[in-house]
């Protein structure tokens, strides 16, 4: 994709974002000039006709919302089964990575980035769109502070051919409200709710609910407490928990009403008088499930047998019969009761024998207790060492899983420990086999782009791709080396890749040739080993610069990186274009005083130039100077004479006097008695190539008298 033109107007730079649904990408709007974001439609969701069209929908609602707080959307567009839509570009990072980067963040941050999500939030409830997707990976914060929210209305469109994907739900249900997680239609304060999780994160630095699974997760939202901000962090005002408090209450109704009187509550919450107000209480939620206390069995039965053994005690002591009488004793009666005294002795004894008899077995049967080593940690020998060491067994079979941040062969966890158990018992051991590792493709003689874009599949960061340029004669972009060799396996979270690739051919600085003659111009590309182009590499062209000389050098100006062997394309100038006009001024020259010498300077400007120099000479005596000019339609030619370093006269000729005249009659430009005033003309040394000031006379006669006087008439031009 990267280096594709979207549309034939965006044109791909570089992948800087993605997600389960989309991939995002930096371009240029070769149309307006400026970079812009693009976000493509994952390939698996092109064929799902419902998702398409909600996306669509969604975007162009979207797109109505305009707000410094929002990403603007520019475009919606398909191309072939490409689906995407342009995004305003925000150079910055996501919140996200602010979080992990240094939260928990100073209150007053954390206000100010709520505030102005909320009031992006506010007006886009107002254009009647929910979020329903706000979490710290949707809000940009841009170099200059501007908090950005994007993926406006896009969470909408997530169906249940979506729900598993990766990166999707699981991705944003630290961030779902309770109803959201019921599945039931969610509105604006949905929304509200999310972000008083964001602004717990910002706070905290850590999520309200944490689970093993999503599902986990979203029950918590529906049935746990959180833990207060201010026990996480006491530096929190009471006035800012009681914001987070109150937007995260599981009964919608006791949330804010709409995100303005949220927003009129975070705009005021650090006002001194409000920093430490009344912690905020509400009634009980039904929304929460409550633990009831257990009923503890048999209870109520040992109540009972209690009072009857109380009852049957006090019985006991009460005689039969009437009080203080006296009863013989019948000699018969009196030995009834010897057969059921031996009797129950003898079961007793038995008894007590069996009972000491098993007791006695027991014991030594009974292996006893052991502490449960703690072996998390460990390589996987030494635990298994340590365990048998303390009498316990090792439960078959080990269980083996990736973990990317612990190393092979290490007990990640275990299902017994800090206990005692039975010596003999079995423990269960859960070994690291480290991250998943994937195996080097060869990217040799590929396209670097290419490569990048495959190892980013991958999960491999683009941070973490080098590249080291080189001159070669490959292609430029051509991998020629990378440093973990084809084949081998390699940790994408946390492998250094580097590639070294070529940038073409050694270059030099492109010669400047315009204005040579033509052999010389081929010796010099000759000099620095270029070639002349294709078909002789010789353009013929006329022009006023003179005849055989460079007018261009084609492909490469001059200072232009270039390559040895590379081709270049000569235009040469063969004489005056046909509509040319050649034209000659005689200009007869007198001396300033008769008889003295004068030096006499002449400059012309026509078709080929300003200012150029026709004649320099010393004079004595009255000459006449040719100048020959070359006009061009619709120009003039114009020749200036200096005398002594003074301007003395100019003369002018347009294209259609010169096409209809041919050469000029002789102008003169007479002696004089008295030198012109010094300020008429700059020496010859300053001038500057600048027509002579419209209002000063052109002397075009001056008449000598006999005293040598110089007459003052003149004739303006």
């Amino acid at each position: 994709m990267i280096g594709h033109d979207l549309g034939g107007r965006y044109e791909i730079l570089e992948r800087i974002g993605g997600g389960g649904m989309a991939l995002v990408y930096k371009a240029h709007d070769v149309l307006l000039s400026r970079n812009v974001a693009v976000k493509i439609l994952r390939q698996q969701f092109v064929h799902d006709e419902e998702f398409v069209r909600r996306f669509r929908r969604e975007a162009q609602s979207a797109a109505s919302l305009s707000h410094p707080n929002v990403v603007s959307v520019y475009d919606v567009g398909q191309e072939d089964e490409t689906h995407y839509i342009v995004m305003e570009y925000v150079e910055g990072s996501n919140l996200n990575e602010v979080i992990q980067e240094r939260a928990p963040l100073q209150t007053e941050e954390a206000v100010r980035i709520a505030l102005q999500i909320c009031d992006a939030l506010e007006h886009a409830h107002q254009n009647q769109i929910i979020h329903r997707d706000i979490k710290p990976h949707n809000i940009l914060i841009g170099k200059n502070g501007r908090v950005k929210v994007t993926d406006f209305g896009i969470a909408r469109a997530v169906t249940s051919s979506t729900i598993t994907q990766t990166g999707s739900v699981v991705g944003s249900v630290h961030y779902f409200s309770p109803e959201h997680a019921k599945g039931v239609s969610t509105g604006e304060k949905s929304d509200l709710y999310s972000l008083g999780i964001v602004l717990y994160q910002m706070l905290t630095g850590r999520l309200p609910f944490l689970g093993e699974s999503p599902i986990s997760v979203a029950l918590k939202h529906l049935q746990e407490d959180f833990e207060e901000p201010r026990a996480v962090n006491p530096h929190i005002p009471q006035s800012v928990e009681n914001i987070v408090v109150r937007s995260m209450r599981k009964n919608p109704g006791e949330r804010y009403s709409s995100a303005r009187e949220m927003l009129n509550d975070l705009e005021t919450c650090l006002l001194p008088e409000r920093l430490h107000e009344p912690k905020i209480t509400f009634d009980f939620d039904m929304d929460e499930t409550r633990v009831m206390p257990a009923i503890r069995a048999g209870a109520a039965p040992a109540a009972s047998f209690s009072a009857g053994s109380a009852s049957g005690s006090s019985m006991k002591g009460k005689p039969e019969g009437k009080t203080g009488s006296a009863i013989a004793p019948d000699t018969k009666q009196g030995k009834k009761w010897v057969k059921p005294t031996v009797t129950v002795a003898v079961t007793l004894l038995v008894l007590a024998a069996v009972f000491f008899g098993v007791r006695t077995v027991l014991g030594i049967l009974d292996p006893g207790e052991v502490d449960v080593p703690y072996v998390v940690g460990m390589k996987e020998d030494e635990a298994i060492r340590t365990l048998m060491e303390a009498g316990l067994k090792i439960e078959e079979p080990i269980v083996y899983d990736s973990e990317p941040n612990i190393e092979p062969h290490t007990v990640f966890d275990q299902s017994k420990s800090n206990m005692k158990v039975k010596q003999g018992s079995y423990i269960k051991l859960f070994v690291s086999t480290g991250p998943d590792m994937e195996v080097m493709e060869d990217f040799t003689n590929r396209k670097v782009d290419e490569a990048v874009q495959a190892l980013m599949d991958l999960s491999v960061t683009r941070e973490r791709i080098k590249t080291n340029e080189v001159f070669d004669e490959s292609e430029p972009g051509t991998i020629l080396g990378q440093s973990i060799p084809a084949g081998q396996e390699f940790n994408p979270l946390d492998s250094n890749i580097t590639f070294t690739v070529s940038k073409g051919q050694e270059t030099f600085k492109m010669p400047n040739l315009i204005g040579m003659d033509e052999q010389k111009a081929r010796n010099e590309l000759q000099k620095h080993g270029l070639e002349l182009g294709p078909d002789s590499g010789i353009v013929k062209e006329g022009s006023y610069k003179g005849d055989g000389k460079v007018l261009d050098q084609f492909p490469y100006k001059p200072g232009d990186d270039v390559a040895k062997g590379s081709e270049v394309t000569l235009t040469i100038s063969f004489g005056l274009p046909s509509d040319a006009v050649k034209y000659t001024f005689n200009i007869a020259i007198s001396p300033a005083i008769a008889g003295e010498p004068s030096e006499v300077r002449i400059v012309y400007s026509d078709a080929r130039g300003e200012n150029i120099e026709s004649t320099k000479r010393t004079i004595e005596d009255t000459q006449t100077f040719p100048v020959d000019v070359v006009l061009k339609p619709n120009g003039e030619a114009v020749a200036r004479v200096y005398r002594d370093g003074q301007f003395a006269d100019s003369f002018t000729v347009t294209y259609d006097e010169a096409k209809s005249g041919g050469n000029s009659k002789p102008q003169s430009v007479p002696g004089q008695q008295v030198e012109p005033p010094v300020t008429s003309e700059p020496p010859a040394e300053e001038q500057t190539g600048e027509e002579p000031p419209a209002d000063e006379p052109a002397q075009t006669e001056t008449q000598s008298e006999e005293d040598g006087g110089e007459s003052d008439e003149q004739q303006p031009e």
